[in-house]
């Protein structure tokens, strides 16, 4: 009963979080859920959160999604996903550990690195951005920073990225469902922690004029190079073990 109570905790946090700042939603949940269930169990439980978390929050902007970008940034990621969940599936639980700490910190780092976004530019651009979420996404979730280097690159507004990104991570969390499959968990901790996530979603909603965006962001921060340095050591560990 402790597991999916503390998955509930985890997925309902993350939820208000992403609902406030538009990201934010794996990077917040992976470790506690990794701690959790594991690194290959841990990581299927993300993607298929962030899948209810995107849901139930496109109704919220469907109204400014640009779905011509969305397609395009779709196509290239169901090429690459069958890929990528299987060479997921050959990582042993200590790479995989470390592999997700890795991504983990590139996702937390990556909008500072100089020219990062220059890879994006035209429609070459778009198709290697597509791609590049579809892999990281299936892998780990953390598909955001790359998306965000591609809204930079192409100068995509602000308030019409924040949207149509929703229908991307909808359409990224069903490759990557599709392609790895449902978690490997009991069928309660799944409605345990798709319930907590849109209720999230709702109180995020509700907090959103009262949180200011700064706050909310340095927390989602805090929370996530906690819980990245926590997967890392957990990987040596199980590495030198």
């Amino acid at each position: 009963m402790l597991t999916p109570l503390l998955l509930a905790c985890a997925a309902l946090v993350a939820g208000v979080i992403q609902r406030i700042t538009g990201l934010g939603f794996v990077l917040v949940l992976t470790a506690p859920v990794i701690l959790l269930y594991g690194a290959y169990t841990g990581t299927a439980m993300s993607v298929f959160l962030a899948l209810i978390a995107s849901l139930a929050a496109l109704p919220l902007v469907w109204k400014q999604i640009v779905w011509r970008r969305v397609l395009w940034l779709l196509l290239p990621a169901a090429v690459v996903a069958p890929l990528a969940a299987w060479a997921v599936r050959l990582l042993p639980e200590p790479a995989m550990l470390l592999l997700i700490a890795a991504l983990a910190a590139f996702a937390l780092t990556a909008s500072r690195i100089p020219g990062f976004s220059r890879l994006y530019h035209g429609r070459s651009g778009t198709l290697t951005a597509g791609a590049s979420a579809g892999a990281l996404h299936v892998a780990s979730g953390m598909s955001g920073p790359v998306l965000g280097a591609y809204a930079v690159a192409t100068e995509w507004e602000q308030r019409s990225f924040a949207a149509s990104v929703q229908a991307v991570f909808v359409g990224l969390s069903l490759l990557a469902v599709l392609s790895r499959g449902l978690p490997p968990a009991p069928a309660s901790d799944l409605v345990w922690g798709g319930v907590a996530t849109a209720t999230g979603i709702v109180v995020g909603s509700l907090l959103v004029r009262f949180v200011p965006a700064p706050i909310a962001r340095q927390g989602m921060l805090g929370f996530a190079w906690l819980g990245t340095i926590v997967v890392f050591v957990r990987g040596i560990v199980a590495l030198a073990g």
